[in-house]
């Protein structure tokens, strides 16, 4: 286990957790722990970049009239 933590103070840590902040706010905190933790590695590896420049491409090529769409003018 990582910090030389076993299973049983694993299992105390969490209980003490519980007691503190009880079950209905557990399920909470373990969500913005995983989204913030999610937005720092995205941030680190350069993803969230990547991502706005193929969100930014799509958008040109939907923009973008197709030579195959053009309209005839009446």
């Amino acid at each position: 286990m990582p910090f030389g933590i076993g299973p049983l103070e694993l299992v105390i840590i969490l209980l003490i957790v519980l007691l503190i902040f009880g079950a209905r706010r557990l399920p909470e905190m373990g969500r913005s722990l995983g989204s913030g933790m999610r937005e720092f590695k995205k941030g680190i590896s350069g993803e969230k970049e990547r991502e706005e420049q193929e969100a930014k491409a799509s958008a040109e090529a939907i923009q973008a009239p197709r030579a195959d769409e053009t309209r005839p003018v009446s």
